[in-house]
């Protein structure tokens, strides 16, 4: 049964990169996301020395800054692993998230430029020793419009086909959105602007792609 399953697997893969169009696409994909990868820790260096506005958010005025860092850690993890386990035998649910996920950090380079923030009073440090690599193991507080942490989750909801797994997709948007401001490491304005802004993405990517 599992060498059947196995080959159906390597099948949809064969079959999915044998289409030129989609190979050119996705190898530059994964170009610009390594460049962007390489990049991110010098942009954030220069991000973190600039100065920007305050928001007056009454949201987080309401709530007490609490640490929640193992909490946010554990459900981003926790569901992007199930998303690498659906994606592996689903290539099509791959290239898909990939290609959106390269758009999204690109995307949050250009409005984080655009919209400079000093970060929220009460800010707590997120402790998420693998996300932090990626920024050069410094922990930046001014990375803000929009919330990546919301946005990636948001994303693998509208990624997932099976109900059930949206489901759990979408509790984890709703729960990292609020735990993220419960910690004080993002605006309001950030959190409820990554959702819009991933749909469009994640439409602008199924058309550059041309339905796969």
């Amino acid at each position: 049964m599992n060498q059947v399953l196995n080959k159906k697997i390597a099948s949809l893969w064969v079959q999915l990169f044998s289409n030129n169009f989609i190979r050119n696409k996705f190898i530059l994909t994964v170009l610009i996301l390594l460049s962007t990868l390489i990049f991110l820790p010098y942009y954030f260096s220069i991000i973190e020395k600039r100065n920007g506005i305050v928001l007056n958010d009454i949201v987080l005025n309401s709530l007490p800054a609490k640490d929640v860092s193992i909490l946010i850690f554990s459900i981003i993890w926790s569901l992007s692993i199930l998303m690498f386990i659906k994606a592996v035998q689903n290539p099509r649910l791959f290239v898909i998230f990939v290609t959106s996920f390269t758009f999204l950090t690109v995307s949050r380079i250009i409005t984080i430029y655009f919209v400079p923030l000093n970060p929220p009073i009460g800010l707590i440090e997120l402790k998420d020793p693998l996300s932090n690599f990626f920024y050069g193991n410094t922990f930046i507080t001014k990375d803000l419009f929009y919330s990546g942490h919301t946005a990636t989750m948001f994303l693998m909801y509208l990624c997932f086909k099976n109900k059930i797994l949206k489901a759990i997709a979408l509790v984890a948007t709703l729960m990292v959105g609020f735990l993220v401001l419960l910690q004080h490491v993002h605006y309001t304005l950030d959190v409820l602007a990554a959702p819009f802004s991933v749909y469009i993405i994640f439409r602008v990517v199924k058309c550059w792609l041309k339905g796969i």
